[in-house]
């Protein structure tokens, strides 16, 4: 006789090793983009760089200048400069700026939504996780120029 055991996995965000959003990365690309060309940029030739949706990189731009990482010009020779000194940005800054805080440490077993009393990742996780915070928050802007 079988006995039908059913288990059901709770829906939480697992820690990952790396958690960067598409809009993350544009902005951190743009950025280096914007710092190591002489002229400014504007949204088309960046989307074109890039490989991005124009409309949804237009958003990220909005963003960074919001968050006083980028300036920018209207006009036919308008477009985006840098804010403040690229050795004076983390990656961090600009990945927070767009993805919120960073959160190093994120498991199940903290808040008790996982069946578990150890993670059956092992260390792993967090320590891959730990690695690219730590990267993120060491690198500077005019470091990957």
């Amino acid at each position: 006789m079988f006995v039908h055991l059913r288990i059901q996995i709770p829906k939480y965000p697992v820690a990952k090793i790396i958690n960067i959003s598409e809009a993350a990365s544009l902005a951190i690309h743009s950025m280096a983009l914007i710092a190591k060309t002489p002229e400014m940029l504007n949204v088309n030739e960046i989307a074109e760089l890039t490989h991005a949706s124009r409309n949804h990189l237009a958003k990220v731009m909005q963003a960074l200048v919001k968050n006083d990482f980028l300036s920018s010009i209207r006009g036919p020779h308008g477009g985006f400069a840098l804010a403040n000194d690229p050795s004076n940005i983390s990656l961090l800054d600009v990945y927070e700026a767009i993805d919120g805080k960073y959160h190093e440490h994120y498991c199940g077993i903290e808040e008790g939504k996982c069946p578990f009393t150890t993670c059956v990742y092992g260390p792993l996780v967090g320590k891959f996780t730990s690695e690219f915070y730590d990267y993120l928050k060491n690198k500077k802007l005019s470091e990957i120029l």
